[in-house]
């Protein structure tokens, strides 16, 4: 361009213009930079409050020390105690004396039967041994005993007056029943041997038979 053209007017209005561009550049660019740093940080703040985890509630004091404290006392599991071993029962010989829960003592005779006048009262024993082997017994009168009575009145009893040896061992096989069979004279019986025991009377009488601490049930019967 001519300089002198430049310092006339027209030089005035070129660089009114160019004052203008660049004043137009210039507000551009503010207004970009300005939206940039608006639109950037907008997003951001809200990205980064999405994105931040919600705050954990601080924990209940006492309930931590509750806590702390359980766990720091807590009882430790109890050692078990040593068991002692149950001695084991030592196996029964064959032979040897029955023991009293291996025995079972029972009596026939006498429930609720009636007598008439001169017949003499049978009664019949059983002993059973249950165990697992061969035992002994004393099925002797006195050990055996039967015994009549009525009321509180003792009658008449197999362990009065016996004659001869009083003890009789038996050898009792599992299952296999030792019998006694014998009959009341109704006459009474006493442990000082009378010569001429009285007869007894008649009346209601109950039987019974027993070993060692076995009992059997009672028997009733009634004498005319």
């Amino acid at each position: 361009m001519d300089p002198d053209t430049m310092r006339g007017d027209g030089g005035d209005v070129y660089w009114r213009r160019r004052m203008s561009v660049l004043v137009a550049v210039l507000v551009v660019v503010a207004v970009v930079a300005w939206a940039c740093s608006s639109g950037g940080s907008g997003p951001q703040r809200t990205s980064s409050a999405q994105s931040s985890p919600s705050a954990t509630p601080t924990a209940d004091p006492l309930l931590a020390g509750l806590r702390t404290l359980a766990m720091g006392t807590a009882s430790p599991s109890p050692t078990p105690s040593p068991t002692t071993p149950t001695p084991v029962a030592r196996p029964k010989r064959p032979g040897e004396p029955c023991a009293e829960e291996d025995l079972v003592l029972s009596l026939q005779g006498g429930k609720d039967q009636i007598y008439a006048a001169g017949v003499e009262p049978g009664f019949v024993v059983t002993l059973v041994n249950t165990g697992p082997v061969m035992c002994t017994a004393d099925v002797g009168p006195r050990a055996m005993e039967i015994r009549v009575t009525s009321g509180a009145d003792r009658i008449w009893s197999t362990a009065d007056c016996v004659s001869g040896v009083a003890t009789d061992i038996k050898q009792l096989r599992r299952g296999v029943p030792y019998v006694r069979s014998l009959s009341w004279d109704r006459r009474r019986s006493s442990a000082d041997c009378r010569s001429t025991p009285a007869a007894a009377l008649p009346g209601t009488y109950v039987v019974t038979a027993r070993l060692g601490k076995l009992r059997t049930t009672k028997g009733v019967f009634h004498l005319r």
